[in-house]
């Protein structure tokens, strides 16, 4: 009665004949309840005891019945993975149906084990860590790579991560994670010569799986090029301190001829620009390297702002733009005042420059409880959309010639989101061709106080 354990396609062509209708498989114990009483009536009537005759049917007619039953009781609790006994009618049926139900499941977990196989052989291949960590921050498994680079070996199965990696800025980032989508970097402790780029990302509730990558040769020519630019640009400071010196004198004397008078602005124009750049260049160093500088201060920002309005009509004078100031928000700012202040003012110069002569751009500070913006908006010509995400970057234009012409280092975004980055916030962009941009630096709510009135 029990074939092997049908395929997908045989099982969907006996599952109409299998499970049309539970009145199939009666029948056959209705069939054979009738053959008992046929036979006992006729016995019944032979011998004279009819009703006897018919009572010892049903009773052998049960007995069968329990026998199916402790059959089926059987194979369940004893042998459920082996070929259940031949049955027929209803007991039959159920027996098959468990047994088509088991293979299936069986089928299933085979294909499961099968993917969950190769997933594992491909993430042991891989030359990045992988670490897996339950609900309750303790590490269920992890690839060859692990033990490589983040030093973890067998006897941390079941050890909460945060024991193995206890550097202060990796709890840190554990505790927010989803605020750092790019992961934190870390020194390996078995060498500190190395480096690892980590990432946390949750799934199936709290649990986490922990990718890490060497990043050592990144860093270390990151650092070199770190180290050039200080180098440089200090070295490049005197010397143009002394040539601004002189062209500064040969351009104040009097009987100069006007073509030496021309060339000597240009240079000196050259040499204001060249200064620039090196002070830029110095000051983003100083960001990326000083970051012990305390930025506890309480800002006064109604203060701040005025500050800056104020310079920022200044700088106006010859550009001819129409400067608003709007201020709605009763919080200061928690923050280092200078680096704040550098921050607003590179983003107030940038509008000022890029705007056309006669635009209008609106300085404002605001807050919704849950965040603090600054924000500076023009009605100049706006920016791509392909340029965007590209903006903060060192040395991007979005018109080099147009750069130029205004005397732009190619810095003063990468200088801003430093800036930020260090106080928690974030620079967002909105612009529209000939319509405009929106500068907006987004700060946490725990970069914020109120005001004292």
């Amino acid at each position: 009665m029990y074939e092997p354990y049908p395929v997908p396609e045989l099982a969907r062509e006996h599952q109409h004949f299998r499970y049309s209708s539970l009145w199939t498989f009666a029948k056959q114990d209705l069939r054979l309840l009738l053959f008992f009483l046929l036979i006992a009536s006729l016995i019944g009537f032979g011998v004279g005891y009819f009703w006897s005759c018919v009572f010892i049917a049903f009773v052998v007619f049960f007995a069968l019945q329990l026998r199916s039953l402790y059959l089926v009781n059987d194979w369940i609790s004893n042998r459920p993975y082996d070929v259940p006994p031949n049955l027929n009618g209803i007991w039959g049926a159920l027996l098959f149906n468990v047994y088509r139900a088991q293979r299936q499941e069986r089928i299933v977990q085979a294909e499961m084990v099968g993917l969950i196989d190769r997933a594992q052989s491909s993430l042991v291949a891989l030359a990045e860590a992988v670490v897996l960590i339950d609900d309750q921050h303790q590490i269920e498994w992890w690839n060859p790579a692990a033990e490589k680079l983040l030093g973890i070996s067998p006897l941390d199965r079941g050890r909460n991560l945060l024991a193995i990696l206890r550097q202060p800025n990796f709890i840190e980032y554990f505790k927010h994670s989803d605020q750092a989508p790019d992961g934190i970097r870390l020194q390996v402790k078995m060498d500190e010569e190395h480096y690892v780029q980590v990432k946390l990302t949750r799934f199936g509730g709290e649990s986490r799986l922990l990718v890490a990558y060497d990043i050592t040769r990144m860093h270390n020519l990151e650092q070199m090029r770190k180290d050039f630019v200080d180098n440089i640009s200090h070295e490049l400071r005197t010397p143009l301190t002394v040539l601004s010196g002189y062209i500064e004198t040969f351009t104040d004397q009097d009987d100069i001829t006007p073509r030496w008078k021309r060339a000597f602005t240009q240079m000196q124009s050259q040499t204001k620009r060249m200064n620039a750049l090196v002070n830029d260049l110095l000051l983003l160093s100083n960001l990326e390297n000083n970051k012990k500088v305390a930025k506890n201060q309480i800002i006064d920002m109604a203060n701040l702002m005025n500050q800056i309005f104020d310079d920022a009509r200044a700088y106006n004078l010859d550009y001819g733009h129409t400067l608003n100031l709007d201020i709605d928000s009763h919080c200061d700012l928690i923050g280092s005042d200078m680096e704040i202040a550098s921050a607003f003012s590179n983003l107030i110069t940038n509008a000022i420059k890029y705007t056309p002569k006669g635009g209008v751009i609106t300085i404002g500070w605001h807050d919704d409880q849950e965040h603090g913006y600054f924000t500076v908006q023009d009605n100049g010509i706006g920016i791509d959309p392909k340029h965007l995400p590209r903006l903060t970057e060192r040395f991007y234009r979005v018109d080099s010639a147009r750069s130029r012409q205004t005397g732009g280092t190619g810095l003063g975004l990468a200088i801003v989101k430093h800036v930020l980055m260090q106080h928690g916030a974030h620079l967002e962009v909105e612009s529209q061709i000939n319509q405009g941009s929106c500068f907006k630096a987004v700060f946490p709510k725990e970069r914020l106080c109120q005001a004292e009135a």
